[in-house]
Order: C-alpha cells, then structure tokens, then sequence
C-alpha cells in the first residue's frame, strides 16, 4: 500500500480513524451510500444496520474499480441523529470492522436534518487510492 498516516507529533492518537492520510494513484470516488440492499429496500430501521449495509454497498462499488477496503483514504459519515450515532459506537464499530477490517481512513461525521432517502439514518461516500504498483499488475 503508498499511503502515509498524517498523525502531527504531539497529538493524542485518534480512535477509529486517522488525521489525515498522503496517498499516490488513481482516485477513485464513491457517491454517498445508504442502507439499501439490492433490491432498494433499506437493510433494517436502525443505524447500525443501514451503516452496515452502506458500507457493504461502499465496497461494492470499489470492487468494480478493483479497489477493495484497505485503498480507502476518506470516509464521510451523514447522520441524522448525532446521539444516536454516539450511543451506537460499539455496535457500529463491529459493524466497521466487520465490512473493513482494521483500516481506519480520514473520516469525518456530519449531523444532518434529514437525508434524500425516506427512512435512511445515514449515508456515507468514500474516496479511495489504488497504488501506481498495483495499478501495473
């Protein structure tokens, strides 16, 4: 992998993500995804298992462009309920690792009043770097 963890000295080490993350090669971009499965019917009503299915549809999507988990450098996270997405961590960060293993890109987390999807809790798009070596395989 040519990525590079930012973590600027001195700062306390972030949980379940990283500051920043330098990359090389081709980018490739994934819109923002909800908790819908194949059929377009949302995977469950609550957080934790529409975040689990956005994240499954995240890799979906970089598995077309033959990325998979570990090439993801940024993930932004839109909520409509921030202390439902606090009360959730623990379940939500299995359901992370369950999807991405232990990789831990730049990420943020937004509240927002309410998201396009009737019903959707969250909605989260990815950037992700496939490295120039593996681009030449």
């Amino acid at each position: 992998m040519t990525h590079r963890i930012l973590q600027p000295p001195g700062w306390p080490r972030p949980k379940g993500y990283a500051n920043g993350i330098s990359a090389r090669g081709r980018q490739v971009y994934v819109a923002g995804q909800i908790g819908w499965d194949t059929r377009g019917a949302l995977a469950g009503p609550d957080l934790v298992s529409q975040a689990h299915q956005a994240l499954r549809n995240i890799v979906a999507v970089l598995a077309e462009a033959g990325a998979r988990p570990a090439h993801i450098v940024r993930l932004t996270w839109y909520v409509t309920d921030r202390d439902v997405y606090f009360s959730a961590s623990g379940p939500l960060g299995e359901a992370y690792r369950d999807v991405m293993g232990t990789h831990y890109p730049a990420m943020s987390a937004v509240e927002v009043s309410a998201l396009m999807e009737p019903g959707a809790l969250v909605e989260i798009e990815a950037t992700a770097v496939i490295p120039d070596d593996e681009e030449a395989r």
